[in-house]
């Protein structure tokens, strides 16, 4: 498989070395080509600038309603209702662009969105979800803590019953949207029940402080935040009736967890063409790069464990489409996917010699954010353990 090296930097090349393309529809390609264009024109080009700086790229979010992506699989509200397969697509196209977009696309659709579409009255879907899927309204998830990362269920914020209303206090932390959501879904333990709840609150509540957290190595054009809640009143319309234990907050998070296998198929797209793209250009000794023997070896190597990222997604994605994905099964993906991506990363950069620091050259930013990927929905540690006692019966943690 040949490419045009002279392409834009910032456009795609031939990856699909096992013509997975043939897997798709019409309906499917025709998404998948829109968003890889508005990628190539508009997201990759301003990436760069936008993460130096760590400023969200507002004028590139801004457009993604007008693709008709913005609430993944949800049905009705004014969202797209795509399957399974087109939402894995969309996931790994903005990855292959911005990882730090897509991870604001993945809390406003995968957790926000998701959360109250999947555990929210019809009264809430229909006051909020259209207006989320036009971007009016942003939202975030709630449910990390600065002392409970992985052992999530721990939660420690608390919210107790005041008549019609609730009263929230606690902290959150690494909550993308935390700073700028309207809406955030916040889950905290009930004083009497003890039972875990989920909250849509207003940020514009008094006690809700949001701040951005400084000095980030990854993920720089996406804003995380500190978030306290300090005695804030939230009506009891505001409860989300479906969420009434932890196991909820879980089943919110197991349809994401596969996306994140997505985002680092991606992100490994990215470092792989522009490794291939720079061997191909790139003029030492008198000859391109990409005749040296050890040089053609790297980047096969790089493409056979980018082929098996794709069929790792394409297969979770069958599954989903099916009803039949286990949780352990999309944990396995995450952790295969990012752990593989992590590898084509730096080899693309070690290929690109010292010019792969250079953020013009789209490989440094992928090999920072890959990080952020590989840590949150659950590090591979977390995904390990759970497959773990999947197969040996044996729980290595509580």
């Amino acid at each position: 498989m040949t490419v045009d090296s002279q392409a834009p930097l910032t456009e795609a090349l031939g990856t699909d070395f096992f013509s997975v393309r043939r897997r798709f529809t019409e309906a499917q390609w025709d998404t998948f080509m829109a968003v890889r264009r508005y990628v190539d024109h508009v997201v990759s080009p301003a990436a760069p600038e936008a993460w130096d700086a760590a400023e969200m790229s507002w004028d590139v979010i801004r457009g993604l309603p007008d693709l008709g992506i913005v609430g993944d699989d949800i049905t009705g509200y004014g969202c797209p209702g795509n399957d399974v397969l087109t939402c894995g697509l969309v996931a790994m196209e903005l990855a292959r662009g911005d990882g730090s977009l897509a991870t604001f696309f993945a809390v406003q659709s995968g957790l926000a969105m998701k959360a109250i579409d999947m555990l929210g009255s019809e009264e809430q879907k229909q006051e909020y979800l259209p207006a989320m899927a036009r971007l009016d309204l942003v939202g975030a998830f709630g449910l990390t803590e600065p002392d409970h990362g992985s052992d999530s269920v721990a939660l420690e914020t608390t919210a107790r019953r005041d008549g019609d209303d609730w009263v929230i206090d606690g902290r959150k932390r690494w909550i993308g949207n935390g700073s700028i959501a309207g809406r955030t879904v916040i889950w905290a333990r009930d004083v009497e029940t003890r039972a875990v709840l989920g909250f849509l609150v207003d940020t514009t509540t008094d006690g809700y402080e949001g701040t951005i957290i400084p000095r980030k190595g990854s993920m720089r054009a996406v804003w995380q935040a500190d978030i306290r809640l300090d005695g804030v009143r939230v009506p009891e319309r505001d409860r989300l009736p479906g969420a009434e234990s932890f196991k909820d907050a879980g089943r919110v998070l197991a349809t994401t967890r596969g996306t994140c296998a997505w985002m680092a198929l991606g992100a490994a797209t990215a470092g792989y063409d522009a490794a291939l793209r720079y061997a191909l250009d790139r003029q030492q000794f008198g000859r391109p790069l990409a005749r040296n023997q050890i040089v053609q070896e790297r980047l096969v190597k790089m493409l056979a464990e980018l082929t098996g990222m794709q069929l790792y997604c394409m297969q979770i994605a069958q599954l989903a489409e099916d009803s039949d994905l286990a949780p352990t099964i999309a944990g396995l993906a995450k952790m295969n996917n990012t752990r593989k991506a992590r590898w084509i990363l730096s080899e693309a950069r070690d290929l690109l010699g010292g010019n792969g620091i250079l953020l013009d050259n789209h490989v440094m930013r992928h090999m920072a954010d890959i990080e952020s990927i590989h840590t949150f929905e659950g590090t591979e540690t977390i995904q390990t353990l759970i497959v773990g006692r999947e197969i040996t019966g044996h729980g290595a943690f509580s």
